[in-house]
């Protein structure tokens, strides 16, 4: 894991001892196609700081794209992670994807500190680029292990990328270590989520209908927040216009008790 200096001065918390994590889809900052297409980055900004999450995983985040940078006026200077990071938030951002305009990959952002980071190809095809983001953070006091994804379209791809996230896990992360894997898995069924719950991974089953997509008339639930070591406590997926015009998939956002 790669050491570096994206530390955040822990804020504290309401209640001590609870891990509050959130996985929001942020399509690129952008909704609509073509000249109706609208900048929304600004307003998932003030978003994500009411998700009021110690850790947040987003996925399709750009970490630059000259098109859009040239057509609308208010795109930030900066990358849209570090954008979005909340005052004393930790952003880290890795790139996914490569496009004629420029980039996008997953980011996780976090109130604690960060102690080390990594990317891991996990594309199945050469059709579509894909990578996992793993990070480790210290809160309150604990090695907290995250891993965000975003897996494929392709049903078959999907199982492979989550064979090739079990053998990540094996390799980079502790046996006794908490872990949080958060994404859009892009799962229509119960396949994922039976194959990570094989080794392990979990998330909270008592909250029915955490649709997340399409946001405007949830339907499905493709964004998850599994996690070891750690005990369930809720599901919440914020609804409302609001939330549904600033992407396509809605937010969810999970509670654990450390």
């Amino acid at each position: 894991m790669t050491a570096q200096n994206h530390t955040a001065e822990p804020i504290t918390t309401e209640h001590p001892g609870i891990l509050r994590v959130a996985t929001y889809n942020i399509h690129k900052g952008v909704q609509g196609l073509g000249p109706a297409r609208r900048l929304e980055i600004h307003n998932l900004g003030l978003a994500v700081e009411q998700l009021d999450a110690d850790i947040v995983c987003l996925q399709e985040v750009r970490a630059m794209n000259r098109r859009e940078a040239l057509y609308f006026d208010r795109w930030p200077e900066v990358s849209q992670a570090e954008y979005l990071a909340p005052e004393g938030y930790a952003a880290i951002y890795r790139t996914n994807a490569y496009t004629r305009h420029g980039e996008h990959g997953n980011a996780l952002l976090t109130r604690w500190p960060v102690v080390g980071h990594r990317h891991e190809d996990i594309s199945d095809h050469r059709f579509e680029q894909r990578g996992l983001l793993h990070v480790e953070v210290e809160v309150q006091g604990r090695r907290v292990h995250a891993i965000v994804v975003h897996l494929g379209l392709i049903a078959g791809s999907r199982l492979r990328q989550v064979a090739q996230i079990q053998r990540f896990i094996e390799r980079e992360v502790p046996g006794d270590a908490p872990l949080v894997v958060a994404g859009d898995f892009n799962d229509w069924g119960l396949q994922i989520k039976n194959m990570l719950a094989g080794f392990g991974l979990f998330e909270y089953d008592e909250a029915p209908q955490a649709y997340t997509y399409p946001a405007r008339l949830p339907m499905v639930q493709l964004d998850h927040v599994y996690v070891r070591g750690l005990r369930p406590l809720s599901l919440h997926v914020p609804r409302g216009r609001i939330w549904w015009r600033m992407s396509d998939h809605l937010p969810l956002i999970a509670e654990f008790q450390l």
